[in-house]
């Protein structure tokens, strides 16, 4: 498997890239395989990239994948926990606010870099579509400093 024997981070990317194609997209035989990206690529630059595929699979199938990212969010990976913090980037009208509230709550505490960072720009993307709601939920929570930085940059 291209992903496994990668000798590059450029022959990664190339992996990745194949699962943009339509007849991938939002296809839920490719969540094994994006979990094992995720898991084996343990970086930012796999996670947020593999984050548009989870998105996809939202669009497919918004039940579901739900559940399945409400999963990752208690995930002892923290990688698998950022992706389902940042899964809906760019999802605007699509956002399911009780999804990202949920994934977000369950990592509010962890003092993680990576994850709070993520709070914070999921908290901005939601803002675009609904800054009343990003302000209430950051009203309501103990966020980091971080976090609430990055959710009320644009505010």
């Amino acid at each position: 498997m291209l992903w496994d024997e990668a000798s590059h981070r450029e022959e990664r990317y190339a992996a990745q890239a194949l699962l943009r194609l339509d007849a991938l997209r939002g296809d839920p035989q490719t969540v094994p395989l994006i979990e094992h990206m995720v898991r084996t690529g343990r970086w930012w630059d796999v996670t947020d990239e593999l984050a548009h595929r989870v998105s996809d699979l939202l669009d497919a199938d918004p039940v579901r994948t739900g559940a399945l990212v409400r999963d990752w969010s208690t995930d002892d990976d923290l990688w698998l926990r950022r992706l389902a913090i940042i899964a809906q980037l760019g999802r605007r009208a699509d956002l399911d606010r009780d999804l990202l509230a949920d994934v977000m709550e369950q990592n509010a505490d962890d003092r993680e870099f990576f994850l709070r960072k993520a709070i914070g720009w999921a908290l901005r993307d939601a803002a675009r579509s609904d800054p009343e709601w990003v302000r209430a939920f950051v009203a309501a929570h103990e966020l980091s400093p971080l976090s609430v930085r990055g959710a009320t940059k644009h505010l």
